[in-house]
């Protein structure tokens, strides 16, 4: 894993780990084709929403692993948010028991596993200020993913103040904003959380959540609450740029993943302008809602458009 000051000569992107219930066949193709074919730096990978959708495809881990390696991609274990259980919190105790992986830990119950030595931190732990990010380098983060709500404006100080670790942005998909112990997938369908016949795998993208009044409001994907809109921030790159982020997340989702990377590296290489990410993502996915209100300070839903 490399630091800032060595990163800086070109700018990365990291795809996030797959917050998802997909086939397993689904799940290991996909990564097959994002380590054959993403221009991406680094590919997390692992079970970050619930630990019962394992099973069905950690037998293609190693194999995934193995061909993003060879496809060139830094490969990044990542571990269970909102372990509740023995078994979950001891799957975090396995990761970081492997040598020469890094982990990137989604709850702060790894931290006392994972300190002394390299690893991420994920979006879902609150990096808000400087003394929190101080605090995470001398544990040993190298890699910290900054959380969707954070505003540019406080992003930068961040930025500059880190010494160790990559500072990265959420930079497209929808973004995760809270997670639970109650499974809204199985409830909906008026089953419980033990039994919930892995209801969550009929929306690969998560499951629109409506108000009262029949307004988009958010999405849900068992455990977790995304947003509706997809967070998309291609346009905001150079300001971004700017400001000294210099690695941007994208999280996965049924669209053409390797297309949307190929747009956000073609702005990040000068090839296109933002105003043509912009327009190439929206015709990727033309039924999408895209917003980037929380980078502006802004309600979160909403779209702030390029200056000019």
């Amino acid at each position: 894993m490399t630091t800032n000051g060595t990163e800086a000569a070109r700018p990365t992107l990291t795809l996030g780990p797959l917050l998802f219930n997909w086939t397993p066949e689904r799940w290991r193709d996909f990564h097959y084709r994002i380590a054959d074919e993403a221009p991406v730096e680094r590919v997390c990978v692992g079970e970050v929403v619930c630990s019962k959708r394992l099973p069905f495809y950690q037998d293609d881990i190693p194999a995934v692993i193995e061909r993003l390696q060879r496809g060139g991609k830094t490969v990044i274990l990542s571990s269970l948010a909102l372990p509740t259980l023995v078994r979950e919190r001891n799957m975090i105790k396995d990761l970081a028991a492997m040598p020469d992986v890094l982990v990137e830990a989604n709850d702060v119950s790894a931290f006392p596993q994972l300190a002394g030595r390299p690893h991420a931190i994920s979006p879902l732990i609150n990096v808000y200020n400087e003394g929190t990010l101080a605090f995470m380098e001398k544990q040993g983060a190298v890699h910290v993913c900054l959380p969707p709500e954070l505003p540019m404006t406080a992003m930068a100080p961040l930025a500059a103040r880190a010494t160790t670790a990559t500072i990265e942005a959420w930079a497209f998909g929808r973004a995760p904003l809270a997670i639970s112990a109650r499974c809204y997938h199985a409830r909906v369908h008026g089953l419980a959380k033990d039994s919930c016949q892995f209801i969550c795998n009929q929306d690969p993208d998560g499951l629109a959540v409506d108000t009262l009044e029949g307004r988009r409001f958010l999405s849900v994907n068992g455990v977790q609450t995304l947003s509706d809109a997809f967070v998309n921030l291609v346009g905001d790159l150079d300001a971004l740029l700017a400001r000294g982020i210099r690695a941007f997340r994208l999280s996965p989702h049924t669209c053409d993943m390797v297309a949307v990377a190929q747009v956000f590296r073609d702005v990040l290489d000068g090839s296109i302008t933002g105003a043509e990410g912009e327009a190439r993502i929206a015709a990727l996915m033309p039924n999408a809602t895209f917003a980037n209100g929380f980078l502006h300070g802004k309600p979160g839903h909403q779209r702030v458009a390029l200056a000019g």
